[in-house]
């Protein structure tokens, strides 16, 4: 790329300090749909070497759902890295880093010892948010220096020169700390780009001369007013913004991204645009999950990347596929059915193909080999055209089939389905079979094959009951030692879901317990202490694997109460095991419980 545009022989950038703030009212009338200028002044594209994506999943993505688990953050950080981070395409990830739950994320993310995606913090613009970013030694971070006069004046309540002031106070202090800000330039596309923002810029780029460390400028499309149109008029002109900060400040590319918004469905277009400008930079999250209309996907980003420079294995898009999987499974997220690359749909046609020529005329209809690509085959839409063999096509794509457990067009189920679609369509039906529709039929003439939700209530109280019990091991390493059993009163005042607390040594003798409900108090207490365990299964299994084992639901003998046993080995500091610890819990209680029951959940989700 040429640099002649950057010899510039003196500057001629003044902050404009303005008494009233200036909001456009032309282009944002605000009772009206805000509108779009031009004039005579066209800017030529000029692509930014490198292009980059950096991430904000963590960040402005978990602003727009419940709070992740440092679990799910952990989890979401690797599929960043298998994605485009190896290869440095996914180049940073953003973090907050405010509660204990923030810093045990950026911890068990920071221990994965990858280069990419680089873990970057989030901050306000003070010295006591700064503080924090040192003390998690932070090389980089963001700052929200918001930089129109909605902002400034009406926000902050200050005029720009005492808004640019108390910023690159907070920015001198981080340069000095060895800490690289990272700008974040709010609302630009509502700001005085000549008046405020270059300006302000040109006093970075000025700061980090004399640091010797990167200043950074996120470029922030706060409202999504930005529009990809090189001939509109600042402030709303995305190559325009781009091209002012590179051709008259001298920003270089890779130090420049844009964070865009979708109030106006052109998150994507503005962000490649910004690349194809100049901007190093395109940040998004996972799936556009961000504030109000969301950011640009970065699985978006990732395909529009590989589009315009043909590097193929800058990234393995099959991860896509994998983290929709992982926002509708762990997340309990819906993808809509015709969200591109992901959704259910994306890759459908209802145009009629028989499933017996779908590998013949899959070209015709399919963007690329989504097979290969995304490892998503292509799917069928139902129609009176599909055939049985459509029918067991999509229910063994549906539900995953493969192998011996792939359904035949010949098994008698499969006509019953067929059956009920061909008779909708000989009275009249007209439009194809949906795939809640398709749902339906096959779990009412194939219903073996779906999870009852009884399935699922089996699983959510295996998962709970494993959490508490492995916690009361842990305490039991101590009770043990010392011959204090009292922690089990205190743990079942805790639990009332837990029937009977019991404790054994390493023969199966019965040394404490606890029974939590009086009612069955009579019941119970012909297990006295020193009574034999070793014949049951609940305390045969821990000892045999030194794990946790959990029972099968069942009628409780004392209580006719549904419950089920989990129990856990016991062991001392030297890993031997010295006893069991059981309990007999209560299901329908357990389940009621289950929100302050899940692991990782802490006081800011709300259940």
């Amino acid at each position: 790329m040429t640099l002649f545009h950057l010899n510039r022989a003196t500057s001629k950038l003044k902050l404009e300090n303005l008494e009233k703030g200036e909001y456009y009212r032309d282009l944002f009338p605000y009772k009206q749909i805000s509108r779009i200028a031009f004039d005579d002044v066209f800017v030529a594209p000029r692509p930014a070497e490198p292009m980059f994506i950096t991430d904000t999943t963590f960040r402005d993505g978990q602003q727009a759902r419940p709070p992740y688990t440092v679990k799910q953050i952990e989890t979401i950080f690797d599929m960043l890295h298998r994605l485009g981070g190896r290869s440095g395409l996914i180049r940073a990830s953003e973090f907050f880093m405010y509660s204990d739950k923030d810093k045990r994320a950026i911890d068990a993310c920071r221990s994965r010892g990858y280069k990419y995606p680089e873990i970057t913090g989030w901050i306000r613009a003070h010295k006591d948010d700064l503080k924090i970013a040192k003390s998690m030694e932070f090389k980089e971070v963001g700052m929200l220096t918001s930089v129109s006069d909605y902002h400034i004046y009406l926000k902050l309540g200050l005029d720009r020169e005492q808004a640019m002031r108390n910023y690159l106070e907070v920015i001198e202090q981080a340069l000095a700390w060895g800490i690289s800000p990272r700008c974040h330039f709010e609302d630009i596309t509502r700001s005085d780009i000549y008046g405020f923002c270059l300006p302000f810029a040109e006093k970075l780029m000025e700061l980090s001369r004399q640091s010797g460390l990167p200043v950074k400028i996120r470029m922030c499309d706060t409202m999504g007013y930005g529009v990809p149109y090189s001939g509109a008029t600042l402030p709303r002109s995305v190559p325009r913004i781009v091209r002012a900060f590179t051709d008259e400040v001298g920003v270089p590319s890779e130090w420049l991204e844009w964070h865009g918004h979708n109030d106006f469905h052109k998150t994507l277009v503005n962000a490649v645009t910004a690349w194809l400008y100049g901007c190093g930079g395109a940040n998004g999250t996972l799936l556009g999950f961000g504030e109000r209309t969301g950011n640009s996907p970065i699985e978006a980003l990732i395909i529009e990347y590989i589009s315009l420079t043909g590097h193929d294995e800058s990234a393995d898009t099959r991860v896509i596929s994998e983290i929709c999987e992982y926002f509708e499974n762990e997340l309990e997220y819906k993808v809509a059915d015709n969200y591109p690359f992901v959704g259910r749909d994306f890759n459908a046609t209802s145009a009629g193909i028989h499933v017996d020529g779908l590998a013949k005329n899959e070209e015709i209809y399919n963007v690329f080999d989504t097979s290969r690509l995304l490892n998503r085959p292509v799917p069928i839409i139902i129609t009176d055209k599909s055939g049985r063999a459509g029918v067991a096509y999509w229910i063994n794509q549906t539900l995953k089939l493969t192998g011996d457990n792939e359904v035949s067009k010949r098994h008698p189920s499969v006509g019953k389905v067929y059956d009920r679609i061909m008779e909708a369509y000989e009275n009249g039906r007209s439009t194809s079979v949906s795939n809640k529709e398709m749902e339906r039929l096959v779990r009412r003439y194939m219903p073996e094959m779906f999870r009852t939700d009884f399935d699922n209530l089996k699983e959510v109280a295996h998962n709970l009951a494993a959490t508490l019990i492995s916690k009361l091991s842990v305490d039991c390493n101590v009770i043990l030692a010392k011959e204090n059993y009292g922690c089990l009163t205190d743990f079942v005042q805790d639990y009332p879901f837990i029937q009977y607390l019991y404790l054994t040594d390493k023969d199966g003798g019965l040394i404490a317990s606890e029974i939590t409900d009086m009612r069955f108090k009579e019941k119970y207490e012909v297990l006295d202490i020193g009574y034999d365990f070793s014949s049951r299964e609940w305390f045969q299994k821990p000892i045999q694997t030194g794990k946790l084992h959990i029972t099968n639901l069942y009628t409780s003998h004392f209580t006719g109460q549904l419950i089920l046993t989990v129990s856990a080995p016991v062991t001392d500091g030297h890993d031997n095991i010295t006893g069991v610890v059981g309990a007999d819990i209560m299901l329908e209680q357990l389940l009621q419980r289950e929100c302050e029951l899940e692991e990782g959940k802490k006081p800011e989700v709300l259940c």
